[in-house]
């Protein structure tokens, strides 16, 4: 009878242990935004692909955090991390989140910013070149600031927005302007499949992505420097592609 008892509290203190365990680690929303600077591929909900989801997932099973995704348009996701709504990203350096958030050291990943143009247009290696030019950008993007340069109306860029990636370089195919700005991932993916003769880029910038977490989160400084030590023991690289460690 006795070891029935024993038997009885040490469930209990395993359950309550457990439960002590999960109040102390609240679960995470990792916001990320509903466009992909990655690829153009569709998940399995029809969502753009996000390989950073991956890399969460490796990150938080290895930090013992439980957390979910939750894909924003580009503003609320920006609200979502002010107001600690959301407690995680992985993003390129925004000033708007440097007073809320914490920023790892070093870039858990990186994408280039590229300009796509055919030979015979003179190359583009800073946003200053792009003054006066025709230039075709996809619609939602911002481009880590650069569209609010080229819609200042003193820069003097004829823009034409495409709603996709192909769409983009369909026109550039058509001569419907002399440039287009996108990211190295969707690009390439689109020129793979429909190539176009003589097409050239110049990278306009090398953008560095890192991990962004909310000081609200519960010992935010702590869970930071895990999260930092776990991702330099990833091979983030392959998790991006697909098939990580």
């Amino acid at each position: 009878y006795r070891r029935m008892i024993l038997r009885g509290l040490a469930a209990v203190l395993v359950l309550v242990s457990a439960a002590a365990t999960a109040a102390a680690t609240p679960e995470i929303e990792y916001a990320y935004p509903d466009q992909s600077v990655w690829t153009i591929r569709l998940d399995q909900r029809g969502e753009p692909d996000n390989p950073l989801l991956r890399l969460a997932a490796a990150l938080f099973a290895k930090a013992g955090i439980p957390w979910h995704g939750q894909s924003y348009p580009a503003s609320r996701m920006f609200e979502s991390l002010r107001d600690g709504r959301s407690q995680f990203s992985m993003l390129v350096q925004a000033p708007s989140l440097q007073e809320c958030c914490l920023w790892s050291k070093d870039p858990v990943a990186s994408t280039e910013l590229r300009v796509y143009r055919t030979a015979d247009q003179p190359p583009i290696t800073r946003k200053e070149d792009l003054a006066g030019k025709n230039v075709i950008v996809i619609r939602g993007y911002s481009y880590a600031g650069l569209a609010n340069f080229l819609k200042d109306p003193a820069n003097k860029v004829a823009l034409t927005v495409a709603a996709t990636h192909s769409g983009a370089f369909a026109m550039l195919d058509r001569d419907r302007a002399d440039y287009v700005i996108d990211y190295a991932g969707p690009a390439s993916e689109v020129l793979a499949d429909r190539p176009i003769s003589g097409a050239v880029h110049d990278t306009l910038s090398r953008l560095d992505v890192h991990l962004v977490l909310s000081k609200t989160y519960p010992n935010a400084s702590r869970v930071m420097a895990d999260l930092e030590a776990i991702a330099a023991t990833l091979d983030v690289e392959a998790i991006l592609q697909g098939a990580g460690r």
